[in-house]
């Protein structure tokens, strides 16, 4: 059976690797991922990660550190990628791997891993399917065995630390729908934590998309009834191993330690239950670039780094001694840097891994018959996914994330109307005769003669000429001259009151 050790981890050989169980969490016990539920106040500490109480207490120390003006230049870089990634992933794919080598930039990793491992073209070629398999209720007793460990999946990570809350729900919709999609797989306990870190990066949609990838094409048959391909690779590690350290190899062989207890959660897991997660974050980059021969090439370097020495065997005088030091490592070989280099510097290839596939699988057939259950060829890598399954241009287009209603535009009537409104008022400008208003202080050389001054209607009012009335519209001829005179004594005055 496994068991929960310290930090969130779990130990477990094959017969618990798949187990039936019955357990019920109450639907009405939904409270949100809080981690307040479960007794952590708010003043809890928490690493970058997300994980609280130290439950990952080698990341920080072991996490590589970037500065922030080099990771804005990756972004950048990775955004041009995925904008144009079909170009890049048929004629530059080593700039590709490269760039996960060095670490996909936290908030385009989620992004980038559903494009390596071929999930956002699977999702666009399958529309509303996982909504499909979310809305039918499932088997029940692959429901039990899922509830059951849903728990048991990083209990000191935020998201995941309430019972019952949005994180534990995600991850069960993921699984079912999973056990809905492959029936004849069922459900695998192995699987939880590999949809658990699919989660962390992205929705429950694209991490059901990216856990069929990874159980498809990446590791397929890994999590079949009887494991028989687990046991397989555990055969190919151990032939591997022989090339890498011999030391290791003689010292495994000599107490026969079968690769299957030291191995399985390793691979079946893809080292997210061992490593710092600064670790194995840098780990799944490169995975699901190159495909399995990554997870070869950290099982190779721990066992290297652990027994690859005569005075490291000094401590291990049989199986028990050598099974303690496997299952805790020594910090300093899982740092972010030196694991890295270490995948690097290992020389084990695709295609050395598929030599030794067959004749593996021909010593297998010879002593213990045909396989029971044959999964599909294996990927090695995102391209061979993307050139197995070639994507159209639409597959690959970026949805945005976030979405802003603008408002509709207008009509066409409306905009006819307000052109007409605009025709009518430029017609009547046009139209409009201007009216001449005459200076009434002519200058010296303008000849325009003055309008005749209005006569007064009662006595002339010398101190308000302007608010005289106006004269009637027909003058007898035999008032002009009374007018005229009027009018020149007015002018008269004025001259006299403004000089």
């Amino acid at each position: 059976m496994a068991k929960t050790t310290e930090n969130g981890r779990y130990s477990s050989d094959t017969r618990s690797i798949r187990t039936i169980s019955s357990s019920h969490i109450d639907d009405e016990s939904s409270l949100g991922s809080d981690s307040e539920i479960n007794g952590f106040t708010s003043d809890r500490q928490t690493d970058k990660y997300g994980f609280i109480g130290g439950a990952q207490q080698y990341s920080e120390k072991s996490a590589q550190y970037v500065p922030p003006e080099v990771l804005r230049q990756r972004e950048v870089k990775w955004l041009d990628m995925l904008n144009h990634w079909d170009k890049w992933m048929l004629k530059r794919f080593n700039k590709v791997r490269l760039r996960c080598q060095k670490g996909i930039p936290p908030a385009l990793r989620g992004r980038a891993w559903l494009f390596l491992s071929g999930g956002k073209v699977k999702r666009e070629q399958n529309p509303g399917k996982f909504q499909e398999l979310d809305s039918q209720p499932g088997d029940p007793t692959w429901i039990d065995v899922i509830e059951k460990d849903l728990h048991r999946q990083f209990p000191f990570h935020e998201m995941f630390v309430s019972r019952g809350g949005h994180g534990q729900q995600d991850l069960f919709r993921v699984l079912k729908a999973y056990t809905l999609y492959r029936p004849e797989e069922g459900y695998c306990q192995a699987q939880a934590p590999i949809a658990a870190v699919l989660l962390m990066h992205m929705p429950a949609e694209d991490a059901f998309w990216g856990l069929v990838q990874i159980c498809e094409k990446y590791l397929p048959g890994y999590y079949s009834p009887g494991l028989e391909a687990i046991q397989l690779d555990g055969e190919i590690l151990f032939a591997l191993l022989r090339r890498v350290s011999p030391p290791a190899f003689r010292h495994l062989e000599k107490h026969k330690i079968d690769p299957i207890l030291y191995m399985t959660e390793w691979f079946m897991c893809a080292f997210s239950r061992t490593l710092p997660w600064a670790s194995v974050l840098r780990v799944w980059d490169m995975f699901l670039c190159d495909g399995v021969k990554i997870i070869f090439r950290v099982g190779l370097g721990l066992l290297r780094c652990t027994l690859g020495t005569r005075e490291k065997l000094k401590n291990c005088q049989g199986l028990y001694e050598t099974m303690e030091l496997l299952r805790a490592i020594e910090p300093q070989y899982m740092q972010e840097d030196y694991l890295v280099r270490e995948i690097l510097l290992i020389p084990v290839t695709a295609r050395d891994i598929e030599r030794e596939h067959h004749s593996q699988l021909k010593r297998w057939r010879k002593n213990r018959g045909e396989l029971n259950f044959r999964p599909a060829p294996r990927m090695h890598g995102a391209r061979l996914i993307m050139l197995a399954e070639p994507p159209r241009r639409q597959d690959l287009q970026q949805n945005p994330t976030i979405v802003i209603e603008e408002p509709p535009p207008p009509t066409p009537q409306l905009k006819k109307s307000k052109e007409e409104r605009k025709s009518k008022k430029k017609s009547a400008k046009k139209s409009a005769p201007i009216e001449e208003i005459p200076n009434p202080y002519p200058l010296p050389t303008d000849t325009t003669p003055l309008p005749p001054p209005l006569p007064p209607a009662g006595p002339p009012d010398v101190d308000s000429p302007h608010l005289q009335e106006a004269p009637p519209a027909d003058i007898p001829a035999a008032n002009k001259s009374g007018l005229q005179q009027s009018s020149q004594s007015l002018s008269s005055i004025d001259q006299d009151t403004y000089l």
